[in-house]
């Protein structure tokens, strides 16, 4: 089976899962989207309203001001695959319930195991967590760790950009520094093969030097 079939069929799980209560106030499950080859994944919260109706991500306001960001460093969405840590809409749009974390978190480890992409991005403070677990989001911002072949990266998510005006400016800075980490990414995966020494776990990481 094709990476591409396998992200197919994980799609059609989760378009039918019944795991946890969300499953039955949703328009539509919201998979994901992107190429099984990306480089480059966003994982942010949850659907909105918008997101729920399409079954789709980041199509709202805050997939706007994404795309937007994308562009600013020469990217379209069609390049990068980008989905949530959370397939269907929590109500009122609230914070996803642990319950509905630990049910959505095997879809998104297959999903991660299939594109094996280069750098994550995590947008928000509950994709963060899954990586920085206990940090917090202002403090750690654009600074970028490395564990085994992956590097990750904590962004705010684009609507606090739109809400509060104040963190704009840190997310298009944030943004610009993608470029130069996938480029420090490739030559990883191009000069050291197979080189995941770190095998404990996202905890345990090495901090890029960069920036």
């Amino acid at each position: 089976m094709s990476p591409q079939e396998e992200l197919d069929r994980i799609a059609a799980e989760i378009r039918a899962c019944s795991l946890c209560p969300l499953s039955r106030g949703r328009t539509h499950a919201v998979p994901g989207e992107g190429p099984a080859d990306a480089e480059i994944m966003f994982i942010g919260e949850a659907p909105g309203f918008h997101e729920d109706r399409q079954g789709r991500p980041f199509v709202g306001a805050a997939g706007k001001f994404l795309e937007e960001l994308l562009a600013s460093i020469g990217m379209s969405r069609d390049q990068v695959y980008i989905t949530n840590v959370v397939k269907c809409r929590p109500p009122g749009n609230r914070d996803p319930l642990p319950g509905e974390l630990r049910a959505c978190r095997p879809y998104l480890d297959r999903q991660i195991e299939v594109i094996k992409p280069k750098i994550i991005v995590t947008l928000g403070r509950y994709s963060m967590a899954r990586y920085f677990p206990g940090a917090s989001i202002s403090r750690i911002h654009g600074q970028p760790k490395r564990v085994g072949g992956t590097i990750y990266f904590p962004m705010f998510h684009p609507a606090a950009g739109l809400h509060q005006p104040r963190w704009r400016p840190l997310i298009e800075e944030d943004i610009k520094k993608l470029p130069g980490l996938l480029a420090e990414a490739r030559q990883r995966s191009g000069n050291e093969p197979g080189t995941d020494e770190d095998t404990e776990g996202p905890d345990h990481y090495e901090q890029l030097s960069l920036f």
